[in-house]
C-alpha cells in the first residue's frame, strides 16, 4: 500500500495547515500494478469456492423454488411470479428475480445448479462492480481490500448460497451506485440512466427496498456533478423517468390485466401490486402491520432482534453482519476530514459520501424496523462497508504515513476497536473455535506495535516488516468473519442454512427459526432431507419413500407460519413444525406427509388443473415441488391474503379444475370471515377422503386435518 504502486490524491504528506489543502487529480486507473488482477481473481475464485462448494447438499427455499418451477411450466406465471403453474396466487415479492432464475432452468433444466447459477453469477458480478467503482476512485489496495471484505462478509455468503431475490438485489444497487459516480466523473448522461434502471429493476426485485440508496445517490450528484443546475435538472428529470418506468412497468402490465385473467397478488389485501408496493412490501416493513406483524417494537424482533439502534450489533445480527462497522464508519468520518477543502466536484469526497450514505441509510432502516426483518436482509449492507474498509481504510493508512502526527492513533483506534469487537462475537459462540478470538486478540495487539514502530519506516528491513505489520493486521481484522462466512459451506453445524432464513456461522442469536439467530433450522430445503426428491425428477436417497416432501423449510418473507398447524396433509411419521423447522407460531414449515395420499390424490385428480387447495404456501410449494403438479395456496405465505372465497371455489369445482381441498381441525389461517365460510361450505357440500381409501397405515388416523373431494355437481 505504497503511493509507488498505488497511486492517489491523498498519498502526500499531510499538511500543517489545517484543514488539508485540495487533493490534485487522481491518478489515471490503467497503471495497475501487477499483482492487482491476480489479486481480483484470487478473492473471485474464494467467493465462487465459498458460494459454490456442497451446494447440493444447501436448503433453499422451497416457496421460492416453486415458483421457479412453475415459471418452466407457464410463461404466464413465470411473468407474474406464480407460486403454481395454474395461476392462482403470485409469491409476495416481484418477480424479476424469479424470472432470471426461471430463465435459467427452462434453458439447463429444473435443478438445484441450474437455479443457483444466476445467483452465484450475480454475486461474483457485484464483487466484480464494487472492485472497479473503488479502484477508479481509491486505487487497487483499496479496490482489493474492499473486494475481500465483501466476498467473507458472512451473511453475504449465507444469502448467496440460497435462492432468495437478495444476491440480484444488491447486484443492481451496487451496479446503480456505480453508474452514478460514473456519471458524476464524466458528466455523461448514459451512466446516470443505466443508474436509474439499475434501481428501477432493484425496486422489482424487491420493491421498495431497492430505493434505500437512492437519497445517498441523488445527494452525490446534485453535489459533486459538474453540470450547471439547468442541466442537472434535465438530467434528474430524464433519470427519474427512465426509474419510474424501470420501476412501474410490471405492476402497470399486472394492472391492466383483468382481475379474473391474473392470479392473486400474493401479500396484497386486494389482490392488486399497487397494494402491495405500499402495504406489504412498502411501509409495513418500516412500520410493521399490513401482514409484517405489529408495530410498537413487537413486529421483526421474532426473526432479528427487537428494533432500535443497535441492532445491528444484538446476538442475532453481531456475527452475520457486525464485524467491521465501527471500523467502516471510522473510516467515513475520517475520510471526509481529510477531504478538507477539496472543490466540490472532488470524487473522493463523493465516493465516500455515496458509500457512507448507503452504509448510513441501510443501517438505520434495517434497524429501526418494526416490520417483517430477517437478518438476511443485512447482506445489503455489505457493499457500503466494503468500500469504506477499502476506500476510507487506505486513506487512514495514508495519514498514518503521513508527517501529521494529529493521525498517527487514528489507524491504530480503528484496528483496536474492531479486534475488541471481533473478540466478543468470537466469545458469543460458546464452545466454537474457542482457539480463534484468542489469537485474533495476540496478532492484532503484535500488527498493531509492528505499526506504530515501523510507522515512518522508507526503505529496507523496516518497510519490509511494516509490510507484514498491515498484512497482519488485515488478517486478524477478516479472521472472525472468514470462520463464520466458511461455516455454510464446509461445516455442518452452521447456524441455520435453511432455505426461510439462511444465517452464517455459530449458534448465537435466540431469534424464530433457531440458530444462528433465526436459520431456517435443518437442511431440509430444496433437496428435501434424506428420501427426498429433487425438483426436475433427480431422486435422492430413494424417491419419496420416506413420505417427506422437498423444502422442509417453506420459504418467503413471512412473519409467521398461518393456519395453526393446518398446512400439513394427514402425518407419515414426521413432525410438523417447531422452531427448528424454521416455523413460527404453532404449525411447522417443515415436517413429512402421508405420500400414500399423495399418491391417491395424483390417481384421482381427474383432469384438474390444481392437485389440492391448501391453506399455506409453505405446504403449497413443497406439494409442487414433489408432485409436479399446480397446487393452490389460498391464504398466501403469511395467511393475510384473500385469494380464495366461497365464490371462487365454487366457480373452480363447477369447471373441474379443483377436485380436493384440504381442512384442518385446528383452523384454516387467513381471514377468518372466509376461512370460517369456505370451511362451513366445504364440510356440507364436499366428501371426505377416508384414511383407508389410500393407505392402511395406522399414523394416518390420527390426522387433524381432512381433505375433502368435490366434483361439479356439489357446487350447484
Amino acid at each position: 500500500m505504497t503511493s509507488a504502486t498505488d497511486p492517489h490524491p491523498h498519498a502526500e504528506p499531510l499538511s500543517a495547515d489545517w484543514p488539508p489543502p485540495a487533493p490534485p487529480a487522481p491518478a489515471p486507473p490503467d497503471r495497475a500494478p501487477r499483482w492487482s488482477l491476480p489479486a481480483l481473481l484470487a478473492i473471485l475464485v474464494l467467493a465462487g469456492v465459498l458460494y459454490g462448494w456442497n451446494l447440493s447438499g444447501n436448503g433453499l427455499n422451497s416457496f421460492y423454488s416453486a415458483a421457479i418451477y412453475s415459471g418452466t411450466q407457464s410463461w404466464k406465471a413465470w411473468f407474474f411470479g406464480s407460486l403454481d403453474a395454474g395461476n392462482f396466487l403470485t409469491v409476495d415479492k416481484p418477480p424479476f428475480a424469479l424470472m432470471v432464475m426461471g430463465l435459467s432452468c427452462r434453458i439447463l433444466g429444473f435443478g438445484t445448479w441450474q437455479m443457483m447459477a444466476p445467483e452465484i453469477a450475480a454475486a461474483l458480478g457485484t464483487i466484480w462492480i464494487l472492485h472497479t467503482c473503488v479502484k477508479r476512485v481509491f486505487g487497487h489496495a483499496a479496490a482489493a481490500v474492499a473486494a475481500l471484505v465483501l466476498a467473507l462478509t458472512p451473511i453475504t455468503v449465507a444469502i448467496n448460497r440460497d435462492n432468495n431475490p437478495d444476491t440480484i438485489l444488491v447486484l443492481l444497487m451496487v451496479g446503480g451506485a456505480a453508474l452514478a459516480l460514473r456519471a458524476v466523473r464524466t458528466d455523461r448522461l448514459l451512466p446516470l440512466i443505466g443508474s436509474a434502471v439499475c434501481f428501477g429493476l432493484a425496486f422489482n426485485t424487491k420493491m421498495l427496498q431497492g430505493y434505500i440508496a437512492l437519497p445517498a445517490v441523488f445527494a452525490v450528484y446534485v453535489y459533486a456533478s459538474k453540470p450547471g443546475w439547468r442541466k442537472k435538472a434535465v438530467n434528474l428529470g430524464l433519470a427519474t423517468v427512465a426509474l419510474a418506468v424501470s420501476s412501474f412497468w410490471w405492476a402497470t402490465a399486472v394492472s391492466l390485466v383483468p382481475a379474473d385473467d391474473r392470479p392473486y397478488i400474493g401479500g396484497s389485501t386486494d389482490g392488486s401490486a399497487w397494494n402491495l408496493i405500499m402495504g406489504y412490501n412498502g411501509l409495513g416493513r418500516v412500520l410493521g402491520g399490513e401482514g409484517n406483524g405489529g408495530g410498537g417494537g413487537g413486529g421483526g424482533g421474532t426473526f432479528a432482534g427487537t428494533a432500535g439502534i443497535g441492532r445491528m450489533f444484538n446476538d442475532v445480527l453481531g456475527g452475520q453482519i457486525s464485524w467491521l462497522i465501527p471500523f467502516a464508519l471510522l473510516a467515513l468520518a475520517a475520510g471526509l476530514v481529510l477531504c478538507g477543502r477539496a472543490p466540490r466536484t472532488d470524487m473522493t469526497r463523493a465516493a465516500l459520501v455515496l458509500w457512507g450514505g448507503w452504509l448510513v441509510l441501510h443501517y438505520l432502516t434495517f434497524a429501526m424496523a418494526e416490520g417483517t426483518m430477517h437478518p438476511y436482509y443485512t447482506t445489503a449492507l455489505a457493499p457500503g462497508i466494503a468500500a469504506l474498509c477499502g476506500g476510507g481504510g487506505v486513506m487512514l493508512w495514508r495519514a498514518f504515513r503521513g508527517g501529521d502526527v494529529r493521525w498517527s492513533w487514528v489507524l491504530p483506534a480503528g484496528l483496536a476497536v474492531t479486534a475488541v469487537w471481533a473478540v466478543v462475537l468470537l466469545r458469543r459462540a460458546t464452545g466454537w473455535n474457542t482457539w480463534l478470538w484468542p489469537v485474533v486478540g495476540v496478532v492484532m495487539v503484535l500488527a498493531i506495535v509492528g505499526l506504530a514502530v515501523f510507522r515512518t519506516a522508507a526503505s529496507g528491513t523496516k518497510l519490509r516488516l511494516l509490510g507484514v505489520s498491515v498484512a497482519a493486521a488485515i488478517v486478524a481484522a477478516l479472521a472472525g468473519p472468514t470462520a463464520y462466512a466458511a461455516s455454510p459451506a464446509f461445516s455442518a453445524t452452521s447456524g441455520g442454512m435453511g432455505g426461510t432464513n439462511p444465517t452464517a456461522g455459530p449458534s448465537t442469536g435466540g431469534g424464530m427459526g433457531g440458530p444462528g439467530g433465526g436459520g431456517g433450522g435443518g437442511r431440509g430445503g430444496f433437496d428435501g432431507g434424506p428420501g427426498g426428491r429433487m425438483p426436475g425428477g433427480t431422486q435422492q436417497g430413494g424417491g419419496r419413500a420416506s413420505g417427506e416432501l422437498p423444502g422442509g423449510n417453506g420459504g418467503g418473507d413471512g412473519q409467521t407460519q398461518p393456519g395453526g398447524g393446518n398446512g400439513e396433509l394427514p402425518q407419515g411419521g414426521g413432525t410438523s413444525g417447531g422452531p427448528g423447522e424454521g416455523g413460527g407460531g404453532g404449525g411447522g414449515m417443515g415436517g413429512s406427509v402421508d405420500s400414500a395420499l399423495v399418491s391417491y390424490l395424483e390417481k384421482h385428480q381427474d383432469g384438474a388443473k390444481w392437485l389440492l387447495a391448501v391453506s399455506n404456501s409453505q405446504s403449497a410449494g413443497r406439494l409442487i415441488l414433489s408432485t409436479h403438479e399446480p397446487v393452490i395456496s389460498m391464504w398466501g405465505f403469511t395467511g393475510t391474503d384473500r385469494a380464495m372465497t366461497v365464490a371462487r371455489l365454487k366457480e373452480l369445482v363447477k369447471k373441474g379444475e379443483l377436485h380436493y381441498i384440504q381442512l384442518g381441525g385446528g383452523g384454516m389461517g387467513g381471514d377468518s370471515g372466509l376461512s370460517q365460510e369456505i370451511t362451513s361450505w366445504v364440510q356440507k357440500n364436499g366428501t371426505a377422503v377416508k384414511a383407508s381409501d389410500y393407505s392402511t397405515s395406522e399414523s394416518s388416523s390420527g390426522s387433524t386435518s381432512t381433505v375433502y373431494r368435490l366434483d361439479p355437481s356439489d357446487a350447484g
